[in-house]
């Protein structure tokens, strides 16, 4: 069975633009993170609380991006996350940022990214891997 996807909504600002009022390609990792970020507190988990709690944090170990068209200045984006697979001591999520208003030929927004991103699941302190908490691993499925 397919985990639901988790859409984020966003604007894009000038401080998300060069000059030309477009978005630099490695934005849409900072875009994909806040959506991440807000995925996992729509599941019951706060990154802050699951650190004091757990002694554990989730970093990126991996990420590949696939880029199709830019956002631009004053763009709403939906930036989702979808889980692929959970493993003891990682996760891969699927990842997509696409344009809300522009519809493509199959009445689908237009795709400008998608990524695919593994987390692994370390010591807040030593930064060494780890086993991701059954309770974590439970509420993620």
């Amino acid at each position: 069975m397919q985990s639901p996807v988790f859409r984020f909504p966003l604007r894009i600002y000038w401080e998300d633009t060069d000059g030309r009022g477009l978005v630099h390609p490695s934005k849409m990792l900072h875009f994909y993170e806040r959506a991440r970020t807000e995925w996992l507190r729509a599941l019951g988990i706060e990154q802050q609380k699951l650190r004091e709690q757990t002694g554990g944090i989730f970093v990126v170990t991996h990420a590949s991006v696939h880029y199709a068209a830019p956002a631009r200045l004053d763009d709403q984006l939906w930036v989702t996350a979808q889980l692929e697979s959970a493993g003891r001591a990682s996760i891969t999520l699927s990842q997509q940022a696409l344009l809300q208003h522009a519809v493509s030929s199959d009445d689908q927004p237009q795709l400008l990214s998608e990524g695919r991103i593994r987390i692994g699941w370390v010591d807040a302190t030593s930064m060494r891997p780890a086993r991701i908490p059954a309770s974590i691993l439970e509420q993620l499925s």
